[in-house]
């Protein structure tokens, strides 16, 4: 039995290797990169998420990475007031039947890597780059450059915003640059303006512009992400800048939300990127994953949950379509490419008209926002945080439910 080979071994790569393993399926993880590892620091991990840890078997591990915060909070960046919170205690718990948390993409990362390789069906190997495939009808092979072609029975491309499984499969041409220019920090929480500690994933919202932050590491770091809509028109990842670089985008902001760009350190700068939805992500044995599939912006915090959604769907769905992997990747692609979409899409409405307007719109904003009540949000976020996507859970190789 040939393995399914994965192109990619981040979140999305190992969470699908991993999520097959617990079906019995096994895995041949081809990664770029000399050495396996996370780049960039927190992330939001909304209950989607955890229904997708708790199918993967790591929801205890990353429970006990987390960092749960108490509130959604939205702070006004030009007057510095707040325009409202989302409470995420016990009636969001009871309602989602999980909790909102954040963690170190690197913690999450690691407990994923770490369950897949004690399976025992996931190979990795480092410093491989798939460039090419070819399929015969009943396996694919891979071509890596400095290395022999490489055989399997399937091919997942789990391989980043600039895919090459994707540019073989669609020649779609470059992402689109989106104009945003984040830069991240992570700063020890003594550093953190002491009345801005909170325990909340804060968003402090303001014209072209907007700040995040939020406690991890157990609360012994806060995580910064801010972010300034300057129009650039070229793509650049973990650039280092400088703090002044940094300031030059938020110089109208409040001076409260300004304090908080002063105390970070060793600023790195990401230029966001994205694609519009497209409707195919499978070629026969070939099939797209995570941002390979719907490369999204930051804007709805779901590009890793919808990469572990991705994961678990599709090895669900393998394990339904025993010796069928096209028609498993069919069905996938039919259930997946709808509900991605809709995020892809509402990830840049959300930019546009909650986190950077201006004038009239931002008041219309507050207005709105503020007329909601905690089950009103609640029902607005019930499809995406709900867990109804994910197809029902099928029996692991242990013949166990999850």
């Amino acid at each position: 039995m040939l393995p399914i080979i994965v192109a990619g071994g981040g979140i999305g790569g190992i969470a699908v290797a991993l999520g097959l393993a617990r079906k019995g399926i096994r895995t041949l993880v081809l990664e770029q990169a000399a050495e396996l590892g996370e780049i960039g620091a927190g992330i939001q991990i909304a209950p989607n998420a955890f229904h997708c840890f708790d199918r993967l078997g790591i929801g205890d591990q990353a429970r006990s990475e987390a960092v749960f915060v108490d509130r959604l909070r939205l702070m006004d960046g030009l007057t510095g007031e707040e325009i409202v919170h989302i409470p995420l205690g016990d009636d969001f718990r009871r309602r989602f039947r999980n909790p909102y948390a954040v963690v170190h993409r690197a913690d999450l990362h690691a407990a994923l890597l770490a369950a897949a390789r004690t399976s025992g069906l996931v190979e990795i190997r480092t410093s491989h780059r798939v460039e090419r495939y070819e399929q015969d009808g009943s396996s694919v092979t891979v071509s890596c450059i400095g290395h022999e072609p490489i055989r399997g029975s399937a091919l997942i491309g789990a391989d980043g915003l600039r895919s090459p499984v994707r540019a073989q499969m669609l020649a779609d041409g470059e992402p689109i640059v989106s104009g945003h220019t984040t830069y991240r920090s992570v700063i020890p929480v003594e550093q953190m303006p002491e009345d801005l500690r909170w325990n909340a994933a804060t968003l402090w919202a303001g014209p072209k512009c907007h700040i995040v932050h939020y406690p991890l590491k157990g609360w012994k770091v806060f995580n910064l992400v801010v972010t300034y809509h300057n129009d650039v028109k070229e793509a650049v990842a973990g650039k280092p800048v400088s703090v002044e670089e940094v300031k030059r985008g938020f110089e109208h902001i409040h001076p409260r939300a300004q304090k908080i760009i002063e105390h970070g350190s060793n600023w790195k700068l990401w230029v966001l990127c994205d694609r519009d939805p497209v409707d195919r992500w499978v070629d026969g044995r070939v099939a797209l994953l995570g941002d390979a599939a719907h490369p999204m912006l930051q804007y709805f915090a779901q590009g890793a949950c919808m990469a572990m959604e991705d994961g678990v769907t599709l090895s669900e769905l393998a394990a339904a379509h025993p010796g069928d992997i096209e028609k498993a990747f069919a069905a996938y692609q039919a259930l997946r490419v709808p509900h991605t979409a809709r995020v892809q899409l509402g990830s840049r409405a959300i930019g546009q008209y909650i986190y950077h307007p201006a004038g009239a719109t931002a008041l219309a904003r507050n207005h709105v926002l503020r007329s909601w009540t905690p089950d009103e949000y609640y029902d607005r976020l019930e499809w995406l945080y709900g867990g109804s996507i994910l197809p029902p859970a099928g029996p692991s190789a242990a013949g166990q439910t999850h």
